[in-house]
Formats: structure tokens, C-alpha cells, sequence
């Protein structure tokens, strides 16, 4: 049998670890009914005092850390990244323990924003790796060796999976049974679970979320500008003429504290503007535009599917709210 170490990590998220359970039970439910032994043996580990929790995945028995042995595959689920910096305290007893299991041969996966933890173990080093979509910024500040793709829904790279937000864990989990079992056990999981198995980005799902607890009072009045500037046509260079400081040292603090450029942060956050607009009202694309801090249609459309990953008309159909 394949051994699956699935990691309760303090401040997981209910939903990840539930999807990843369900998954391989239905997995090893497909073999037993074909006559065969179940293909994965799937064990809960833990650290710490979990005994109030024990109760929670029936036939699964959580056990400590300690005492499990080398692993295939190790998965790491979404947890909360409220407060990301107390969040990798609390798990960092399981960081040695991950470097163990890869030097051994495991491969690893971490599910949504369980990448923050495989990141703070080193293993992502110059690996590529993605995350939710809502948590990019986050993670390309805390974590620059990484090589981030925000805009993936899987990656894999020497061993190590990374997966996107929420139902993009199911990507993962299709991509592992795939390479564990076959294709046609794949879509069998796929059709079960009604997954769209040819999903590669995840960017119209997102929201820029902007760092702002990063405690740089010069970056932040540079945010405070752009934020209350955002739809007249400033520039960069008329931003950096308000701050007092040198180019130098602005462009590479900036960068420090939010995971963005400056012109990414300004762009970011004017095309969030134009998708709210796209979403609650009925002004036209090039109104929407103009109220974005745009003046030129073709510019704002592409830029607009770069940070979305479809135009403006599609991301209107897909995502406008509207009431019979």
C-alpha cells in the first residue's frame, strides 16, 4: 500500500482536510469494489495535545508525529493565515519532520495556503510553487526564493505539488491519483466529485488583498496615495515626487512589504476597482475604464486580462450580480 501522511496542522481548515479524506476514501472504495485491496493507507499525524479532537474523522485515529514511520506521499492542508507569523510558530515542529521525509523519498503536497508551511520549511527554495490566489502577496513577501506563480491551480517541481485555493486542492488530489493509480481512476474521481479537469489558472477568482501590518510608515503612506489616487492618471514618477526619500530606497522597501513593484501595486489595485465596478454596476467598459485610472482601451484590456485572466465583457458575464 502507498503511505499517505496527511498533517493536522494547528489552525487547519475543516474543509481541506475533509476534501482530501473524502477523496482517497473514494479511491480505496473503487478498489475494494473491484475486488482488490485498497491502494492508499492513509494516517492522521499530529503534535502537541489533540485529544479534544480525536473524535472528529471517525475511522481516522489521529496519532503524534513521533511515531510515524517513512512516508510515499506527505500532504499538507490549508490552515489559517489570519496571522501567518503565529500560524508557523505553531507548526514548526513539523518542519524538521518534512525535511526528513523528502531527503527520504517522499514526495509532498500542500493544499491551498498550506504552501506557507511547506515554504517556512525550505523545501520550496527555488522550487515553483502557488497558493490562494487572495494570499499572493503574502506569500511572495515572506517567502522570495520561492519561484511563485499566483495564477496556477497546480504545480510540480522535484517532487513537491503546490495547489491553489479551495476547490483547486482537487486538482491536486486528481494529479496525484493520476500518478499513483491511473487516468481512468482519475476521471472516475473527477465525475464523482464534478471537478473540470482542464482548469490551469486561477486568477479571476482573486482579490487584491494588500499587505498593510508590515509596519513601514513610508510604504504606507505610499499605499494611502495610491489607494486615494488610483483613478486620476498618476504615474509612478508623480507618486515618488510626494515621498521623501531616494528612488533607491522606496523601490526596494515597497517591494519588501507588500510581495508587489510598485507599478504592480498600482495596477492591482485599479484593476480591483474595475472589476467591483464590472460587478455591481452597469457602466460600460470604456466608463469602467476611465474610472479605473485608464485612458487608453487597448492598454486597460490587457492589462485587465493579465491580472484577471479574461477580458473585461467575460469577467462582467461570469462574475456581475444580477437580481430578477
Amino acid at each position: 500500500m502507498i503511505q499517505v501522511a496527511l498533517l493536522l496542522t494547528k489552525k487547519y481548515r475543516l474543509l481541506s482536510i475533509a476534501a482530501i479524506l473524502d477523496v482517497f476514501d473514494t479511491v480505496n472504495s473503487y478498489y475494494k469494489s473491484n475486488g482488490k485491496d485498497a491502494i492508499f493507507n492513509l494516517n492522521l499525524f499530529y503534535i502537541g495535545d489533540y485529544t479534544n479532537e480525536v473524535a472528529t474523522f471517525e475511522k481516522y485515529i489521529p496519532k503524534l508525529l513521533t511515531s510515524s514511520d517513512k512516508q510515499d506521499i506527505v500532504l499538507i492542508p490549508a490552515f489559517d493565515t489570519g496571522e501567518i507569523g503565529l500560524s508557523l510558530n505553531e507548526n514548526v515542529e513539523f518542519l524538521p519532520w518534512l525535511q526528513q521525509q523528502y531527503k527520504k523519498g517522499a514526495e509532498v503536497a500542500s493544499f491551498c495556503t498550506g504552501a506557507f508551511l511547506l515554504a517556512a520549511s525550505g523545501l520550496l527554495n527555488g522550487k515553483q510553487a502557488t497558493t490562494h490566489i487572495n494570499a499572493s502577496s503574502a506569500f511572495a513577501s515572506y517567502f522570495p526564493d520561492v519561484t511563485f506563480k499566483p495564477d496556477a491551480v497546480v504545480t510540480h517541481d522535484t517532487r513537491i505539488y503546490t495547489s491553489g485555493g479551495a476547490t483547486s486542492s482537487f486538482h491536486l488530489l486528481l494529479r496525484l491519483i493520476h500518478n499513483y493509480c491511473n487516468r481512468d481512476v482519475a476521471v472516475r474521481v473527477a465525475k464523482i466529485f464534478s471537478i473540470d479537469m482542464n482548469r490551469e489558472q486561477q486568477s479571476h477568482f482573486g482579490s487584491f488583498t494588500p499587505i498593510r501590518d508590515h509596519g513601514d510608515e513610508l510604504v504606507s503612506k505610499i499605499q494611502h496615495c495610491m489607494e486615494n489616487t488610483y483613478s486620476e492618471p498618476i504615474t509612478i514618477e508623480d507618486i515618488l515626487k510626494q515621498i521623501p526619500s531616494s528612488r533607491r530606497n522606496i523601490i526596494r522597501r515597497f517591494k519588501q512589504a507588500t510581495g508587489n513593484t510598485l507599478i504592480e501595486y498600482l495596477q492591482k489595485t485599479r484593476i480591483e476597482a474595475a472589476k467591483k465596478l464590472l460587478e455591481q454596476t452597469n457602466q460600460s467598459i470604456l466608463e469602467v475604464m476611465l474610472n479605473s485610472g485608464y485612458n487608453d482601451l487597448k492598454t486597460f484590456r490587457q492589462l485587465f486580462k493579465k491580472n484577471s485572466g479574461m477580458p473585461p465583457k467575460d469577467y462582467r458575464d461570469k462574475f456581475k450580480v444580477r437580481v430578477a
